[in-house]
């Protein structure tokens, strides 16, 4: 199975696979931390947008607010869900846009799918490029020596005559700039069940390595991956939300 392949082969089930995130609460989340840190503007870029539920809150919120992502199956359900918005096929590491913007976005760890920490700073790169002057960015993200490998998530979903159960978790060696997103998805019916595993790899980093990234482009608040409530990051968790004040 290719990188790619159970994302595209499997993108009429994400929201199914994501069925239990709360999206309203991360954008509000997001939108407070906007109103907090920002410059009072309503334009909005989500990277790795996938099938837009993000977009559709920030639209809802009154935001000009549009998407881009790698996959385009996902970018043809974005399209239905929001309509009102501009969906690009563009890699988030060397991404353009018309005009500057107020907000940038990066849910469900997608920053890590860059491919590497030279296509991440290309990332931070293209964010501030894409900024206006006082924008912000914000994403979640993982520290990679806080990653256990031995944890995962695990949740059953309904859909017609089918049982689906989606299994991930993060894996890291230990060393490097490589860590990993494993997946698995069972689908039960009474006449069969089928499994699909896929390893999807991704750039590791710790937050002070991060942070040292960010620094000349950015001024850097970290907060607590909580998205009931704004606290500073405690520096023991290895979750955490990144809020970046364009400089």
């Amino acid at each position: 199975m290719s990188e790619n392949a159970l994302y595209t082969d499997l993108s009429s089930y994400y929201d199914l696979m994501c069925a239990d995130i709360d999206y309203k609460a991360q954008s509000s989340s997001i939108r407070r931390l906007h109103q907090i840190f920002g410059n009072d503007g309503n334009t909005h870029l989500d990277l790795g947008c996938g099938t837009g539920p993000h977009v559709r809150h920030f639209i809802d919120f009154g935001y000009q607010s549009h998407g881009l992502d790698l996959n385009q199956p996902m970018l043809d359900i974005a399209t239905v869900r929001c309509p009102e918005a501009q969906f690009s096929l563009q890699n988030m590491s060397e991404f353009k846009v018309a005009e500057p913007l107020d907000l940038i976005t990066c849910f469900l760890y997608s920053i890590h799918y860059n491919d590497g920490i030279e296509k991440l700073k290309e990332c931070i790169k293209s964010v501030h490029r894409a900024l206006k002057a006082d924008g912000i960015f914000c994403f979640n993200v993982v520290d990679k020596n806080k990653i256990n490998n031995d944890s995962f998530i695990k949740h059953t979903a309904k859909q017609e005559n089918n049982v689906f159960t989606f299994r991930s978790g993060w894996n890291y060696c230990g060393d490097g700039e490589k860590q990993s997103l494993q997946l698995s998805i069972e689908k039960t019916n009474d006449e069969e069940t089928q499994l699909w595993n896929d390893e999807h790899p991704m750039v590791a980093f710790s937050f002070d390595e991060l942070t040292e990234m960010l620094k000349p482009y950015f001024e850097v608040h970290i907060f607590e991956h909580d998205y009931e409530k704004i606290v500073p990051w405690d520096e023991t968790s290895g979750n955490a939300i990144f809020t970046c004040v364009k400089i």
